[in-house]
């Protein structure tokens, strides 16, 4: 089978995960820059493929597949190693929950919905949230690194991570709230339908 650009660029985005994971543990200067380069070039990859599939028309149904998957696995990864060493810490790990919980929600939902053949569609808000998440994702991957570059007054790299996280945070439960009632409604309708 050959493989589409789009799919090509998903399964490398899926391949970086575990080099990504094993750069994490690297001290140092180095142990801050190659992760945050990895995960921001994974990141990358995710708006590239997409826009690619749309613009060649090369959407497919291996694409629909691996594409949550691949983004899933890049923000989890990141996310627990960040609360792991201490990075996102106290309070802020309530962040890092809400956004992994509204991931396994909306694969949960597109699940579901797929079943009814209802696909869901991606906002702008959505859109907005995933670019804010991966920013402070990223921002919080520089470690001391980031906030020897960012430090002014109060507010050094981590800390707008920090901020970033929690706005992404707040869209993350207003965007899955808004999925979840669509995914409610529609379970309803087939119970009524059912009866």
């Amino acid at each position: 089978m050959k493989l589409k650009i789009p799919n090509i660029l998903t399964i490398g985005r899926i391949i970086i995960v575990p080099i990504f994971v094993m750069t994490f543990f690297i001290p140092g200067f180095f142990g801050d820059l190659i992760p945050f380069f990895l995960f921001v070039l994974a990141s990358f990859t995710d708006y590239l493929d997409g826009l690619l599939a749309r613009m060649f028309k090369e959407e497919s149904k291996l694409g629909e597949l691996l594409d949550p998957i691949a983004d899933k696995i890049l923000v989890a990864a990141a996310l627990i190693l960040l609360v792991m060493n201490g990075t996102i810490k106290n309070y802020e790990v309530i962040a890092a929950i809400i956004i992994l919980t509204r991931e396994i929600l909306i694969s949960g939902l597109r699940e579901f919905l797929a079943k009814g053949q209802i696909t869901m569609r991606v906002t702008s808000l959505s859109k907005l949230k995933t670019f804010i998440q991966m920013i402070s994702i990223a921002i919080l991957l520089t470690g001391e690194s980031g906030n020897k570059i960012i430090n002014f007054q109060d507010y050094n790299a981590q800390t707008i991570g920090i901020i970033l996280l929690w706005f992404s945070a707040f869209l993350t439960l207003y965007t899955g709230y808004d999925y979840l009632m669509k995914g409610i409604d529609h379970a309803i309708d087939q119970d009524k339908k059912d009866l």
